[in-house]
């Protein structure tokens, strides 16, 4: 039963997209251990949470008008659907991307911990300066989300910190803002130079904001996509689907200057890196980012060529169901001919489901870990 029962009642929530053939739940333990704690705290002034994973908190909490912020396009989408559900006005709840400016003041900080823990910190430091002596923060995880390193940013950043007991494996963070208190300077966003071996973008610095895959170094996942990315020319459009900073566009945008590049990723702070990475690498190229699911929605036989290294992770879950609704709006932009290429784990078994889907697929390389991919369409979509 996907409900969740709260004070204000029980609350039908779902993830997004919305599939009712899904059984995983749109909160957990950890929302409904924060959401019991925050029964007994004031919320007459100024509520904000930080990376509600499907909106489960900010709907709880929509009689407060809370802000939400997120690095999630699927989170905000899910917010919003859901909030609907629960009869609540669009402008009684506030949404903010990680890249926005951040609320002036907090009376109340309810954090989701988040995956990255170079998110969290990027966004404790941007968050910090709204804070205040009377400022109640609590944090929410499962307990193996929560390590001794989530602590300490929390002490670092804000100011004294403790946890609770666990309850069915979910674990409250307790931090009282220290006003006092020195803060670092945040270390987001960083640069990286790319190693001498990956075709076009060689040497070229890459921008990553926090949260972004990989931020410190190339991973070889994509380094060995980029060793052999195919060799096109001429007026075409190229999506880098999951574009995480840019990198495998960037290098399909300066192998061929003609082309036109669509960079598309579901985390705001993905794109802010592809885009930054982009504009001070190649600035003359004709480029698009997008904030969106993927493809879904991208018009139909507008695409020539799609790059893909997909996730097979959300939160924690783990499946290829994101990889499936990739690969699937991809085949439906793709235009007659047009090719998918995708590099992922060998034991992922990617050629079965790109198979079904555009009824062949290539083998273009792979290594002990890695396999690239090529899949064509032809004839109208099944």
């Amino acid at each position: 039963m996907n409900r969740l029962l709260t004070p204000p009642g029980e609350l039908d929530l779902v993830r997004f997209p919305v599939d009712p053939r899904a059984d995983l739940r749109a909160w957990d333990a950890a929302d409904e251990y924060v959401l019991r704690e925050l029964g007994g705290v004031d919320l007459s002034g100024a509520v904000v949470v930080l990376g509600d994973r499907w909106g489960a908190l900010t709907t709880a909490l929509a009689a407060y008008r809370p802000t939400l912020v997120t690095d999630s396009h699927l989170a905000m989408e899910a917010t919003r659907e859901n909030l609907r559900r629960a009869g609540v006005a669009p402008e009684d709840v506030r949404l903010l991307t990680t890249q926005d400016v951040p609320p002036d003041v907090i009376d109340v900080l309810v954090v989701r911990v988040p995956k990255s823990l170079a998110l969290l910190e990027d966004q404790l430091h941007r968050l910090a300066p709204a804070t205040h002596a009377g400022t109640v923060v609590v944090g929410t995880g499962m307990v193996k989300e929560i390590h001794t390193s989530t602590l300490e940013l929390f002490e670092r950043i804000l100011g004294p910190t403790r946890t609770s007991l666990a309850e069915r494996k979910a674990r409250l963070i307790h931090c009282v803002p220290d006003p006092a208190l020195v803060r670092p300077a945040n270390p987001w966003p960083r640069t990286h130079a790319l190693p001498a071996d990956v075709g076009a973008v060689s040497g070229l610095t890459v921008t990553n904001h926090a949260g972004v895959f990989s931020a410190e170094r190339l991973d070889i996942g994509t380094r060995f996509l980029l060793q052999h990315l195919p060799v096109r020319s001429g007026a075409e459009h190229v999506v880098d689907l999951g574009c995480g900073n840019g990198v495998v566009g960037l290098a399909a945008a300066l192998g061929n200057p003609a082309a036109e590049v669509t960079f598309v990723d579901e985390s705001f702070q993905a794109v802010a890196s592809a885009e930054a990475t982009v504009r001070a690498n190649a600035p003359q190229v004709k480029t698009h980012f997008l904030v969106r699911d993927g493809l879904v929605g991208q018009p139909p036989a507008s695409v020539d060529l799609v790059l893909n290294n997909p996730p097979f992770h959300v939160h924690q879950a783990t499946g290829d169901a994101t990889a499936w609704r990739m690969f699937t709006a991809a085949r439906a932009a793709l235009r007659p001919g047009g090719e998918l290429w995708v590099v992922g784990n060998r034991h992922l078994g990617y050629h079965v489901k790109l198979r079904k889907l555009f009824g062949s697929c290539d083998l273009v390389a792979s290594n002990p870990k890695f396999v690239i991919l090529r899949a064509v369409r032809t004839g109208v979509l099944r």
